[in-house]
């Protein structure tokens, strides 16, 4: 059980039945705000798509998707999304979204190769959104300028949460910080990425991490990211890469920084195949979607997911994603927590 963290003394602030209300309090409020604040338009989207398109998200590189062959396609096989990174810059063409506006969605995934604990569950789910942006937006200053009115909508649902239980009490500060991962090394040379990563969350209580995917001066990446969705490998003015990021905030229950959203400035055309022959596979230009980013088809666009139970799990103080979401767990893990008081549903 080294992967399950037990908070001592665990005692839920909200029991079932308030927890089951409240997740749709979070759920209501944060997506209506959201859709105002960065104007979006709410669409419908797959839970598969064809394999051999591209248009799945490749994460890391190495997860593998669920897939299934289709009796109708003459056993072609179909895959369960592991987010709809690329899917949704499509549908900004598609649904001809003009600049200024975007959509998002309820992206629902399963992803077999997660290690289960506190955090990690099979079954992800997240708010997917893509907005369509000018040349004039593409730079780390606008990154910035969204990434802040997404922390404005949470600090609200932080609000919206106290005012129905006055027992949680709001915790995030005022403002987010700003940091570059090049930065965080510098400051923790000798630290891992995930203990730097909660070093400056539990300083600063709510970080951007800026430039994921990227090898920083140790010749190592902060984290891994698909070559061809976020911009990674564009100089900022500092000099460093990326034009991308990851929200963290400092989690009380586990004491330990939490990633709320994956995000940021999606490639270009020159950006991509810069990326792509990067991590040396060029060959993914042949691909549907990458086809029609190189040939000028779709627009430039800014997005990213935002964990639905991740973000239920930090404003209801939770200590597992099991509390938020009904999923697939070990016996032992099962019975640790019951025995500790967290309720899995």
């Amino acid at each position: 059980m080294a992967k399950l963290f037990i908070p001592k003394n665990y005692d839920p602030l909200l029991d079932l039945k308030q927890t089951e209300h409240a997740i749709k309090t979070v759920k209501d409020h944060f997506q209506t705000a959201l859709s105002a604040e960065l104007r979006l338009r709410r669409v419908t989207a797959p839970l598969f798509v064809m394999k051999g398109t591209g248009i799945n998200d490749d994460l890391n590189g190495t997860e593998r998707p669920v897939s299934f062959p289709i009796k109708e396609f003459k056993d072609q096989e179909a895959e369960v999304v592991h987010s709809l990174a690329k899917w949704k810059r499509m549908m900004l063409a598609d649904y001809d979204i003009d600049k200024g506006f975007g959509l998002y969605t309820d992206m629902n995934a399963i992803r077999p190769d997660e290690e289960l604990s506190n955090i990690h569950s099979l079954y992800v789910d997240q708010w997917d959104w893509e907005r369509h942006i000018g040349e004039e937006n593409y730079n780390l200053d606008y990154l910035k300028y969204i990434v802040s009115k997404i922390y404005e909508v949470m600090k609200r649902t932080e609000f919206v949460v106290y005012e129905r239980y006055p027992q949680i009490k709001p915790i995030l500060p005022e403002t987010m910080t700003f940091i570059h991962a090049q930065d965080l090394l510098t400051q923790y040379p000798d630290l891992t990425p995930k203990e730097r990563e909660d070093a400056i969350a539990k300083k600063h209580k709510a970080v951007f991490v800026i430039g994921i995917g990227s090898k920083l001066s140790n010749g190592e990446k902060h984290d891994g990211r698909a070559p061809d969705y976020d911009d990674w490998s564009t100089e900022t003015a500092k000099g460093y890469q990326g034009l991308n990021g990851d929200i963290l905030v400092w989690n009380p229950v586990l004491e330990r920084s939490f990633e709320i959203s994956s995000m940021g400035i999606r490639v270009s055309p020159a950006a991509l195949e810069k990326q792509l022959e990067i991590e040396d596979c060029s060959e993914r230009k042949e691909l549907l979607f990458h086809k029609r980013l190189i040939d000028g088809e779709l627009p430039l666009s800014i997005g990213g997911g935002i964990g639905q139970s991740r973000l239920c799990m930090f404003f209801l103080r939770k200590a597992h994603i099991g509390e938020i979401q009904s999923s697939i767990w070990p016996d032992e893990m099962r019975q640790e927590c019951k025995t500790n008081n967290i309720v899995l549903v």
